[in-house]
């Protein structure tokens, strides 16, 4: 059937902060909206990037052939429209007339297949090819007409195609080599201006962008700032329009200082403390429960973020197919040094918890399941290492014993489960009974079925515990008034900055 598109600490102004919040705009004339996040991308290649944060700026630069609404449903985008065969093997998808690409070149076919060719190619190396692997073939039948042949039904194609992963990029760059990494080229609302490491990223707008009448405003400015203070003094003095960043100790002066306000809800991110299963002394179940017992799930989640729901599953707490059972290694001090007996731990040797230092909510998490851990005989240390060295080196590389990180949320649960099934994921996870459940959810069509089967994979992940898992936060956003229509896409934790309207003072 063919498917249409229906439209902890208190604020301190010192000098140093002072100089740190001038350089969020001083240097440029008002660039529009003017937008804080927690650290650097590590690239601006949509195709060769995990990051959430990468996400979150990527997102304005380039479009995917499909993308969620603001309702969260997976609609058309760069596909105006787009037909699935009756038994799931063939998506044909058809483009929208008129798109260009930053450079003056117009959207085509081609580019569509180039764009899946490059994510399938392993000398490319994508992080996210595991999603694209079923597809067997890719043809181009006239210039806005694409084709994707499947090897095998595969339930989660349409979620996989609308994250920022997918971004449709031009074909003829891609055959050149072009640096998309620090010289982007899509079809986006907005077009790359300059990327200074450890200041900002600034765009303008695509005044060629496909929906008429957006982006509504000029320019487009992420400051990157890693110090929560400086972000939340930022929003207070109008510097800035929107941080990402609103701790708890300021959370009520925010909420009440005029010109701004608080966007709380409850996030669809996975907040872990990750256990490398290969290392030890995490390789013995006894180990990583006694771990499990020694956390205080809610206490970090209430000084660390700010707030949140505790979880028993690799699954946040919001979405429809959260099936945690009752939690079955409740904190419990006194059970976790009975089960380290019971295991015959000596502590002879100290695992590290690298933390990626650019989010302080996470460091605060460290050092909390430091205290904790250490409460019931389990000593460690922190190592905090740059944000591109926690994914070269963690997320990658599988290079730790412990860290902190949150997931973002996920528009398919494959996409979430196949983080701790795939080989060679981060966690060293290995399963069977849960890589053919996974295996059988991709398949099935029927949202029942699948919530069985995902259900059941819950249940084996809250007993093995390839990590603790702590809970979904809630997510503090401050935004100025001045920004109407504010949106983040759903699950993905992206910006949609294209229905943002700046109205003046």
């Amino acid at each position: 059937m063919r498917k249409k598109s229906k439209g902890l600490r208190a604020i301190i102004v010192l000098p140093l902060v002072a100089l740190l919040i001038s350089a969020c705009s001083a240097a440029d004339p008002d660039p529009g909206l003017r937008v804080a996040i927690s650290g650097n991308p590590n690239t601006l290649d949509p195709h060769a990037t995990s990051g959430t944060l990468t996400f979150q700026v990527t997102r304005s630069l380039y479009d995917t052939l499909l993308e969620p609404n603001r309702e969260g449903i997976i609609v058309p985008a760069l596909a105006e429209s787009y037909e699935v065969s009756e038994d799931g093997l063939q998506w044909r998808f058809f483009l929208r007339e008129g798109v260009v690409f930053h450079d003056g070149s117009p959207l085509s076919s081609a580019d569509v297949v180039a764009s899946l060719e490059r994510l399938l190619d392993p000398d490319f190396a994508s992080p996210k090819a595991d999603e694209f692997r079923v597809i067997e073939g890719l043809s181009a039948p006239d210039e806005l007409t694409v084709v994707a042949t499947l090897r095998e039904p595969y339930a989660p194609f349409a979620a996989s195609l609308a994250s920022g992963w997918a971004a449709i990029l031009p074909a003829e760059r891609i055959a050149d080599g072009h640096n998309f990494a620090t010289r982007p080229i899509g079809t986006g609302p907005f077009e790359f201006v300059e990327w200074v490491s450890d200041s900002h990223v600034s765009m303008t707008r695509n005044d060629n962008y496909w929906m008429p009448g957006r982006p509504a405003f000029e320019g487009l400015r992420f400051n990157i700032i890693t110090e929560m203070p400086v972000q939340e003094q930022g929003l207070l003095t109008g510097r800035l329009d929107v941080i990402d960043m609103v701790g708890e100790t300021n959370l009520s002066r925010i909420q009440e200082a005029p010109g701004v306000d608080v966007r709380t809800e409850l996030s669809s991110l996975v907040m872990v403390l990750s256990i490398n299963n290969s290392r030890e002394p995490f390789t013995d179940p006894l180990v990583r429960r006694a771990a499990t017992h020694a956390i205080n799930k809610q206490a970090v989640l209430d000084i660390a973020y700010a707030g949140g729901h505790p979880i028993t599953t690799f699954m946040d707490y919001g979405d429809p197919f959260y099936a945690g059972p009752e939690e079955p290694y409740p904190y419990d001090p006194v059970r976790a040094r009975e089960l380290l007996d019971e295991a015959g731990y000596t502590g002879a040797v100290t695992p590290i918890i690298t933390v990626p230092q650019n989010y302080e909510p996470h460091v605060k998490a460290a050092e909390m399941y430091q205290e904790m851990l250490g409460n019931v005989g389990i000593r460690v240390e922190l190592q905090l290492v740059e944000w591109s060295t926690w994914l070269s080196e963690v997320f990658f590389g599988a290079n730790y014993d412990l860290t902190v990180i949150g997931h973002t949320g996920k528009l398919d649960p494959d996409a979430r489960f196949s983080e701790y099934v795939e080989e060679g994921n981060y966690v060293s996870y290995h399963n069977p009974n849960v890589r053919a459940l996974t295996a059988e959810g991709r398949r099935v069509a029927d949202p029942d079925e699948r919530a069985r089967i995902y259900t059941e994979v819950q249940e084996i992940l809250a007993h093995d515990l390839p990590g603790v898992f702590i809970g979904s936060s809630y997510r503090h956003i401050g935004i100025a008034d001045r920004v109407q229509g504010f949106h983040m896409d759903a699950k993905l934790d992206t910006y949609d900055f294209r229905w943002v309207e700046l109205v003046s003072e």
